[in-house]
């Protein structure tokens, strides 16, 4: 029987990707951020991918992938699917070695992140709108690939953009002067933590390596409870650079011999973070570029006194996602409550919940009437924002003893979405 040889990135080959990255990918600072410092009681390093050329670290992988593509394979042009910050890097790697790329991306996908991608891309890339998930846009750039025997361009699990994306881990290296204790990585497909991870095992043994997944979509963490490759049935789609069903074949027999653990952060503590980050420091991240700085509140006891880099992913974050970033900041922090108020239908009812029921901080910040249930009783959702997570108490206490109480939706997964 003859054994299949497992991957593994060899330093030779990443450092040959880190020549080819030169003129063509941003060296991105490595900064001691003295805020966070001060909080965790340790020293915190930001490696700012956001920073890069495309805004995110994805331009490494793709264009050391497509620089690679032998000459025979180059006329034909390449494909590839992307949410984002993928076709980003493709995009850009396309105009830079003038080959042409068509990209797939889902439907639902924001203008402003088209219009991103044939920026980078110009004459170069033509972007392909199909069906409502990145799945839908994966097959179809699949089936194209087949059909026309174009190269396909992975988001994660390919050799070359793995060894691209690993080149964030040599930078880290040559740019600090302290022993790295711990290095905190935002996990998706897998091509970066797999990389960097790699890099480290080899130059800093030391470091304990921690990848950070969305509580909503842990594929990776799973697949190493597993010890084997699992496909997650249903996963949260908010953070858009890591929700995966499936991580890379590649990446998951790396990380599970590289990684010290992964940790899940809920969705709501991300979107705290990016709100602190932008509010605090005028630093913008994605939801992904934000999941290695929020592990930081579970790692507070081991990490203090010591040396932690955190890699800060990207900064693709569309603005019109912000009311859904404080609304889920709100909701984690337990300052923003949905209710079914059930309103006796006769004169000075509401003027009775605000005066009597509400407390002098509480706000009224979602209120819609669904319909007349009987003469009695009229009910809607009113959405209650609090200054204090110890009003919460008090306000359920005064909604009850006043008659106004139907049900309380934050609980309710299957209503809350149907609701609000």
């Amino acid at each position: 029987m003859i054994e299949t040889q497992v991957y593994y990135p060899k330093m030779e080959d990443i450092k040959a990707a880190a020549n080819r990255l030169q003129d063509v990918a941003s060296l991105t600072p490595l900064q001691l951020n003295e805020l966070y410092s001060n909080k965790y009681g340790c020293q915190v390093y930001f490696k700012r991918e956001d920073l890069q050329t495309v805004r995110s670290y994805k331009i490494r992988g793709a264009y050391n992938k497509i620089s690679t593509l032998r000459e025979d394979q180059r006329p034909n042009g390449i494909v590839c699917a992307s949410a984002g910050n993928h076709a980003q890097g493709v995009a850009m790697s396309c105009k830079v070695l003038q080959i042409h790329g068509t990209i797939y991306m889902p439907s639902p996908t924001p203008v402003q992140k088209i219009d991103q991608v044939k920026m980078h891309g110009g004459r170069f890339v033509d972007v392909i709108l199909h069906g409502d998930t990145f799945d839908d846009a994966y097959a179809a750039a699949v089936a194209e690939n087949e059909k026309q025997g174009k190269c396909f361009i992975h988001p994660f699990d390919d050799e070359k953009v793995i060894e691209g994306q690993a080149t964030v881990g040599l930078e880290i290296m040559e740019q600090t002067a302290v022993d790295i204790d711990y290095l905190i990585m935002p996990i998706g497909g897998g091509g970066l933590s797999a990389g960097v991870s790699a890099v480290f095992k080899e130059l800093s043994p030391a470091t304990k390596i921690i990848g950070v997944e969305p509580t909503g979509a842990p594929s990776m963490g799973t697949s190493i409870f597993n010890r084997q490759n699992t496909t997650l049935d249903n996963i949260e789609s908010f953070v858009d650079g890591a929700a995966v069903k499936r991580v890379g074949e590649r990446n998951f027999e790396i990380c599970q011999r590289n990684l010290e653990r992964v940790i899940n952060v809920p969705e709501g503590a991300i979107c705290q973070t990016i709100l602190d980050l932008y509010n605090q420091q005028a630093i913008v991240v994605e939801p992904a570029g934000a999941m290695s700085i929020t592990a930081l509140e579970q790692l507070r006891d081991e990490i203090k006194g010591k040396n932690v880099v955190c890699v800060v992913s990207g900064s693709n974050n569309d603005i019109t996602r912000t009311a859904e970033i404080k609304e889920r900041a709100l909701l984690q922090s337990q300052l923003k409550h949905y209710f079914i108020v059930r309103f006796p239908q006769r004169a000075g009812a509401l003027r009775e919940f605000v005066e009597k029921v509400l407390g002098p901080n509480d706000d009224i910040t979602h209120f819609e009437y669904t319909k007349k249930t009987n003469r009695i009783n009229g009910s809607a959702v009113v959405g209650i924002e609090l200054k204090s997570t110890e009003d919460f108490d008090s306000l359920l206490e005064r909604m009850k003893a006043l008659h106004f109480y139907g049900d309380y939706i934050n609980d309710n997964p299957t209503l809350f979405e149907f609701l609000v």
